[in-house]
């Protein structure tokens, strides 16, 4: 049999670390389990052991001056209820975060259990409170006990708080599972105006050692393996759920949905109930990481230059002009005299230094403000190889020009934190829909080259201005490779890379603008906007390709420009773990649900 102690006793101590490190001697050498809490308020305990090595140990708490009093209430059980021994320096013996309270100098008068079960015997009017944890009450309370709601001891204050104003003029027993808890309760209510308060000396524990089951249903929750203990002080037979934290009794044990160590009837699931809390949960943390935009505040942008082989022996401004072209050579002249141009090594560059292909350099922006972007990122959906998320427009993918931390990937990889979901494919900044992303790099490059071989069926649909002559179409003009300082490409049949893009009429509009389905075989990028532009059907609220032969001045929108009139509605591909085919599509965004709300 092991000898179960639990003791507390609010007296000043000092001298807390050697007092610790001798404690934790003695209970090594003894092979005592639990845990030991000191503070300058005093000692709170939980200890298993032999029964010599227990009665050892309160011996030598009781040497200490100041806890020559401690009394522990005893109990037995047939196993060691503790998996290991601590020995704790904290702050408060029981946490409760009010300044002030001090019950080894004041606290309520105790009442003792046999009086307790006096007054109820007698049927005397008293309120008998429950200072205890919500999971604690439910596996049993003194009958017609009023409870808190309590998440924690710390929340007792608020809950106070809201007690009728009627109680402070009547009798109050206040309980909890030893008595620690009302100590501290107790003095904290007499502050608060409640005159008639009581505490039950030992708590629960000692009343069932003292008076039995009389007037209590159920058993008292205990904090280690034994859960549970009855009015005879023998473990219930209780079982704690490790994930909600839940006492599990025998017939629950029974219950399908209760797994050991994964879940229990209170904390069960079904699949879609549980997708459907992370989700929200997911959305919550988007909302707190965009709020505001985080890119908002100025700050100091830092990001890689990397040297291209092309550019080996090179002088540093020359090779920089190659390789951003659209950039005068003054711009990295100046960053380089302003020591905003650094080595790997973050030191300041020679302006005269020549360069070797492989290099990279840090390129350092203080004061950098981003410009707005649409916040509103919805996740369609997770599991444990992908992320699938219905992107918003304005927003750019990754860091790049303008924008670094107002990006969907900087954004997720803050929400996901500390995993970094990598982008599958692409959608450019102004066009909205479905985008699919991964939890690892690996899975990344299985889902690529789906992507890579056309086995992703890609469906957009796209508003543009006039009247096509076709019903369906397939364009197949090439597209450069080479990007513009805006980043645009060229139709270039050439020697641009091959693109192919079905298009089919869904609504010819009175307005002189067409609705269309669109379905890229390829991945070129802006090919949709190039095809359709090239074919003299230029997307509604496209800002750079406004024609065939013309170009606009932009490639990301404002937050307040008028809407790109395109849309990935869906992606269908064979899931890279399960290999079953998947189908993820996106709710319609406003521009379009009004063009198809007019057609209804």
């Amino acid at each position: 049999m092991f000898t179960n102690i639990a003791a507390y006793l609010f007296s000043a101590l000092d001298n807390l670390t050697p007092l610790r490190e001798r404690l934790r001697r003695t209970c090594r050498e003894s092979n005592l389990r639990g845990t030991i809490l000191l503070s300058r308020e005093g000692v709170n305990l939980f200890v298993a052991g032999e029964d010599q090595a227990v009665q050892r140990l309160i011996e030598e708490l009781r040497a200490v001056p100041g806890l020559e009093q401690l009394t522990p209430k005893v109990s037995y059980s047939e196993t060691q209820p503790f998996n290991r021994m601590l020995v704790k320096i904290k702050r408060e013996i029981i946490a409760f975060g009010v300044e002030g309270i001090d019950p080894g100098r004041h606290t309520a008068p105790r009442i003792a259990p046999r009086e307790l079960k006096r007054w109820l015997d007698e049927g005397r009017p008293v309120t008998l409170l429950d200072t205890r944890n919500d999971y604690e009450v439910q596996l049993g309370t003194f009958r017609g006990a009023r409870t808190l709601g309590l998440q924690h001891f710390r929340d007792f204050p608020a809950a106070v708080d809201k007690l009728p104003e009627s109680w402070s003029q009547q009798p109050i027993v206040m309980f909890c599972t030893g008595g620690i808890r009302c100590e501290k309760a107790g003095a904290f209510m007499q502050r608060r105006g409640f005159d008639q308060v009581y505490q039950l000396e030992g708590g629960i524990l000692r009343y069932f050692e003292e008076c039995g089951a009389a007037h209590f249903e159920g058993e008292c929750f205990v904090f280690d393996q034994r859960v549970g203990l009855d009015p005879g002080l023998h473990a219930g037979g209780q079982k704690l759920c490790f994930v909600c934290r839940q006492p599990v009794s025998k017939e629950q044990q029974s219950d399908p949905h209760y797994v050991a160590g994964v879940s229990c009837p209170a904390c069960y699931r079904s699949e879609s109930e549980q997708i459907q809390i992370t989700l929200a949960a997911r959305q919550a943390r988007i909302r707190e990481v965009t709020t505001p935009l985080p890119g908002s505040r100025p700050y100091t942008n830092q990001r890689p230059v990397n040297i291209p082989g092309a550019c080996d022996r090179l002088p540093i401004v020359d090779a920089l002009q190659r390789v951003f072209p659209h950039l005068d050579p003054e711009v990295w002249r100046r960053a380089i005299a302003e020591g905003r141009l650094l080595d790997r090594h973050e030191r300041s560059i020679d302006p005269s230094r020549i360069v070797r292909g492989g290099e990279c350099f840090l390129r350092r922006e203080p004061f950098c403000r981003e410009p707005d972007v649409a916040s509103d990122i919805r996740i369609l959906h997770e599991d444990d190889a992908l992320i699938v998320v219905n992107k918003p427009a304005p927003l750019p993918m990754h860091p790049c020009g303008r924008f670094n931390r107002n990006t969907l990937q900087s954004i997720l990889c803050q929400v996901y934190h500390p995993q970094v979901p990598c982008p599958v494919h692409r959608l450019d900044a102004n066009t909205s829909g479905v985008v699919v992303l991964t939890r690892s790099r690996a899975i990344a490059r299985k889902l690529q080259t789906q992507f890579e071989a056309g086995g992703v069926r890609k469906n957009y649909l796209a508003l543009v201005h006039g009247h096509p002559d076709w019903d369906t179409c397939r364009a197949e003009a090439s597209i450069g490779q080479e990007a513009s300082e805006i980043g645009t490409r060229v139709i270039d049949n050439d020697r641009g890379s091959k693109a192919a893009t079905e298009f089919s009429v869904v609504q010819r509009r009175d307005d002189n603008t067409t609705l269309l389905a669109a379905r890229p075989l390829t991945g070129r990028t802006n090919q949709i906007r190039l095809h359709l532009a090239h074919a003299g059907l230029p997307i509604v609220g496209d800002a750079t390709y406004v024609g065939a032969n013309e170009r606009g001045d932009r490639q990301t929108l404002s937050i307040t420009d008028p809407p790109l009139c395109l849309f990935a509605q869906s992606l269908r591909f064979d899931h890279p773990v399960t290999r079953r085919e998947v189908t993820f599509e996106a709710p319609l965004p406003a521009w379009l649900s009004r063009i198809l709300g007019d057609r209804e």
